[in-house]
Parts: structure tokens; C-alpha cells; sequence
């Protein structure tokens, strides 16, 4: 059977394997070491514009979910407090160029190689004054069985500070653990939780239009959001192969090509909107 990079290889012809003069070779020794790096400062105002719009549809539609179910909490969204809106690139043809643009490919050229897939986009949205916290986890822990680790790029669409709820990691030379763990359900917040000693974590400290790059089984966590303003968070998510359940064979999220044997595959919006679901 042909794989959809295949049906797409003609309209792009193969570029270079580049990594982007942001990304460093101390960046990528970092991301080795301790399981992370940052860029600060590396989206552009229509990028963030874009993005921080969507965010705010995002969140109008939700609650009008909510209020259709009569309800305040659906999964890990919480009226007024946090909110949790994957899948954007089908939605948004700004969303999908951003996923799949050159700063994402450039991240993922750093860490994963010449060959990786999209695997899942989210934001994560704090509410002013009342954002909840997210428990110690590694995002490996919600897949529910052992995989190669893939890449979590947390970008920043408002200045995270520890006072708004920014996200912590713990570094791999400083807990000595780079694989998934079983993470234990907590029955009020609806988070798995992996970790639960007392490293504090190194707290992501960074402006608008950032992005905290780190491994799947890097813990992470983040705290509530005092401020009277939004935090607002979009995740974007890639591995080298797809995920794939050993027990059922199902796929787990997405495996969309991006870039293959150093060539990029994925088509664009309106040719991939529909057929890579």
C-alpha cells in the first residue's frame, strides 16, 4: 500500500537537511543532557497574532459545548480554569502552516533526525486568576504503553512567568530517569501523576512567542495562574516513527509525515485537511 508522503512527493521536491541558525549545537548537547532547550523570541507577530485568535475561538466553543451538556468540566477542560482544545491544524489554515512550518521543522531536524511525523497539536490554556495546576507527569505517561520518545515544542503565546502558571522540568541529569514510568490517575483533577518527590523543577521563564522544546519522558508540571491575565500555551507534538499500540495495533494520535530521508512530504492545507486525519 502507498504511503500518503508518497502520493504528495511530487508537489515538493527534497530540501537539505538544515538545522536553523537558532538552534545550537549547545541547544541540542542540552536537549541530550537534560532532556529540554529553549528559543526565545522566535515566532512572528502575525504568527502569534494568528494563534492567540484561535486560542480565543477555541475557548468560546467549549464553553458553548459545556453549556449544550450542562455541564463545567469535559475531560481536562474546566470552566473558567483550564482548558485543553487539540487538533487545530484541521481547523486552521494559519494553525496548520505554523505546525508545519520551518520552525517546527527546524526542531524537529534537531532532535529527531531526517525522517519524523506530526503526531498531535493541543493548547493549554490557563483562566486569569483561577488556572488550576497540572501535576508531575511526562507526556510519554498518557500514551499507556512503552514507545520511542518523541518531542513536546510548548510555545508560548503570552510571557510565562512563575506567577502565571508556567510549566517546570525536571532535567534528566538531575532525577536520572529518561524512560516513560506508570503514572497513577489523581481523581480530582483528572491528571496522571509519574513523580512525586521534591524536586522543585526549573521553571520556564521566557517572553511571547517562545518555544520550550523537550523530550516526551522529561517531567514536567505547572502551577496555577495568579494573574488577571490568560496563559496561553500551544503544544505541538512529533516522533520519528508512528505510535502505534502492541496490544491492539491501533495508531495513537496522529502519524502524519513531515519530513522523509530528509525531504519534506506533508502537503498543503487544502490538499491535507481531509486526507490526513
Amino acid at each position: 500500500m502507498q504511503r500518503k508522503s508518497e502520493l504528495f512527493r511530487a508537489e515538493y521536491s527534497p530540501m537539505p537537511t538544515l538545522t536553523s541558525p537558532q538552534i545550537t549545537e549547545a541547544n541540542k548537547l542540552q536537549f541530550q543532557q537534560k532532556g529540554y532547550f529553549i528559543l526565545e523570541n522566535v515566532l512572528t507577530g502575525e504568527e502569534l497574532d494568528h494563534l492567540r485568535s484561535f486560542a480565543a475561538d477555541s475557548i468560546e466553543r467549549m464553553h458553548r459545548r459545556m453549556d449544550e451538556e450542562q455541564t463545567d468540566v469535559i475531560g481536562l477542560n474546566r470552566r473558567n480554569s483550564r482548558y485543553f482544545v487539540g487538533h487545530s491544524y484541521r481547523q486552521s489554515a494559519g494553525n496548520y502552516n505554523f505546525i508545519f512550518g520551518p520552525l517546527m521543522e527546524s526542531i524537529g531536524r534537531a532532535t529527531l533526525g531526517d525522517t519524523f511525523n506530526f503526531f498531535f497539536d493541543q493548547y493549554v490554556i490557563k483562566a486569569a486568576e483561577k488556572g488550576a495546576h497540572f501535576s508531575w507527569h511526562q507526556d510519554s505517561g498518557y500514551v499507556g504503553f512503552d514507545h520511542e520518545p518523541y518531542i513536546t515544542c510548548w510555545v508560548t503565546l503570552d510571557d510565562v512567568s512563575e506567577e502565571n502558571g508556567t510549566v517546570y522540568l525536571l532535567p534528566f541529569d538531575k532525577l536520572g530517569i529518561r524512560t516513560r514510568v506508570e503514572h497513577i490517575m489523581d481523581p480530582q483533577l483528572n491528571d496522571k501523576v509519574g513523580y512525586f518527590g521534591d524536586e522543585p523543577g526549573v521553571p520556564v521563564i521566557a517572553p511571547a512567542g517562545s518555544v520550550a522544546v523537550f523530550s516526551s519522558v522529561c517531567f514536567h508540571r505547572s502551577g496555577a495562574n495568579q494573574t488577571n491575565q490568560q496563559r496561553r500555551v500551544l503544544v505541538c507534538q512529533y516522533s520519528k516513527d508512528g505510535i502505534v499500540n502492541p496490544f491492539t495495533e491501533e495508531k495513537k494520535q496522529n502519524a502524519i509525515p513531515f519530513i522523509e530521508n530528509g525531504g519534506r512530504v506533508v502537503p498543503g492545507f487544502e490538499q491535507g485537511r481531509e486526507s490526513l486525519r
